[in-house]
């Protein structure tokens, strides 16, 4: 298969429906099928890997992808062991990076991700990166909380987020108790 194929999957979770997607043995997106951002998402694509073609089926890394998501959702598994390839900015990346470091169970805030990347004046830009993060669940951006413990934006709806915090044992607004700190 060549470099400019994506190979694409949905994937029934209980709280929406996410498309997978691979390129070069890697997994480059999770994003939530009904989401508001999947413009954002497919020019991302378009831009680092040139127009791929998108091919309907399944390969190793989307069946594993599946197999881990099945664990999270059934209780069995608080992280994601997958290969993962950020298609975005130096700044994104960053970002993306620093969400995989919040604890299963536990939330942080956009002023605590400016703070651990070394931006600390860029919470805003910092909210665009978080919004634009194209691993819904597994690089956990439904993790993030206002600065007072208030439920934010999320691509897959706030039904979603609040889902997956409860699934975590996050019950807000109490969850500026159980903030992460880098």
């Amino acid at each position: 298969m060549e470099e400019k194929s994506v190979v694409t999957m949905t994937y029934q979770t209980p709280c929406g429906e996410l498309l997978l997607g691979t390129n070069s043995g890697a997994l480059i997106q999770a994003d939530w099928v009904d989401g508001w951002h999947e413009a954002t998402v497919r020019a991302r694509l378009n831009r680092y890997l040139g127009n791929p073609e998108f091919i309907s089926g399944t390969d190793p890394v989307l069946q594993e992808t599946a197999s881990q998501l099945d664990d999270y959702f059934a209780g069995k598994r608080r992280t994601f062991d997958l290969p993962l390839r950020f298609l975005g900015t130096e700044f994104q990346t960053a970002v993306w990076d620093a969400l995989t470091k919040i604890p299963f169970g536990r939330v942080t805030t956009y002023g605590e991700i400016a703070e651990a990347i070394g931006k600390p004046k860029a919470m805003r830009a910092v909210g665009i990166a978080v919004g634009e993060n194209p691993f819904s669940i597994i690089v956990p951006c439904h993790r993030v909380v206002g600065r007072d413990g208030s439920l934010t934006g999320y691509g897959g709806g706030f039904d979603a987020k609040r889902y997956l915090l409860n699934l975590e044992g996050i019950r807000l607004p109490s969850a500026v108790q159980q903030e992460f700190r880098f």
